[in-house]
C-alpha cells in the first residue's frame, strides 16, 4: 500500500492555448501516470480522471491509502468522493505550503525542464504524445537516485563488482522524441 500525489500543471501550445495537465505520482516507486490534458478542466472531466486513476491502480495491483493534492479550485468535491468511495483518503496540502506535495512539485519541474521547455507543442494531441513518451521514459529507463538508481517498472540492477566486467561495456545510445531524451543500453 502506498501514497500517491496528484497535481495540475499548465502547458502552452504554439497558438497560445493553455492546456491543463493532470498527473499522478506514487511516492514509494516514483511511478508517474499522466491522467489527461484539457483546455477546460470541468468537474465531470476531473471526476472521470479520478475514476480512471482508480482503475489504473487496480489494474497495476497497487493500492493507495492516501492521495495528496493541493487546494486548487480545479478539483471538485466529486473528485474527492470518487476516491473516498474506493478507500483512498484525500489529504489537502496546507495553504501556501508547496513542500507538502514536494514529490509531485519536483516531478512537474523535471517534466518542464526535460520536455516542455525544449519542445514546441502544436496542440493537445502533440502534448499528450510528448507526455506519454516522457512517462514511458521516466518509468522504464530513467534512473532515480532517491531509490538506489532503480526505475519504477524495473528491478534493481545487479552491481558490477568485478573490474574486468567494466572494460567491455559497449554502450549504445538511443534517442527518443527527436533527440530530447537519450537512453543508454549495453549492446547485445
Amino acid at each position: 500500500m502506498s501514497n500517491v500525489a496528484c497535481d495540475f500543471f499548465e502547458a502552452v501550445t504554439l497558438s497560445g492555448a493553455r492546456m491543463y495537465v493532470l498527473a499522478m505520482i506514487e511516492h514509494a516507486s516514483r511511478r508517474i501516470r499522466i491522467l489527461g490534458a484539457t483546455t477546460h478542466p470541468t468537474a465531470s472531466w476531473v471526476a472521470q480522471a479520478a475514476k480512471n486513476l482508480v482503475m489504473d491502480l487496480e489494474d497495476a495491483g497497487s493500492r493507495a491509502r492516501f492521495l495528496v493534492r493541493d487546494r486548487d479550485g480545479k478539483f471538485p468535491a466529486l473528485f474527492d468522493t470518487v476516491l473516498s468511495d474506493t478507500g483512498i483518503k484525500v489529504v489537502l496540502s496546507g495553504i501556501q505550503m508547496p513542500r507538502m506535495n514536494s514529490i509531485m512539485e519536483r516531478w512537474v519541474q523535471t517534466c518542464r525542464r526535460e520536455i516542455l521547455d525544449r519542445t514546441l507543442i502544436w496542440n493537445q494531441r502533440h502534448l499528450l504524445h510528448a507526455l506519454r513518451e516522457f512517462e514511458q521514459f521516466y518509468n522504464s529507463h530513467r534512473p532515480h537516485q532517491g531509490i538506489a538508481n532503480a526505475r519504477p517498472l524495473r528491478p534493481l540492477p545487479v552491481p558490477v563488482t568485478d573490474p574486468e566486467q567494466l572494460d567491455p561495456l559497449n554502450i549504445r545510445r538511443r534517442d527518443r522524441l527527436g533527440g530530447i531524451l537519450h537512453e543508454y543500453q549495453r549492446a547485445a
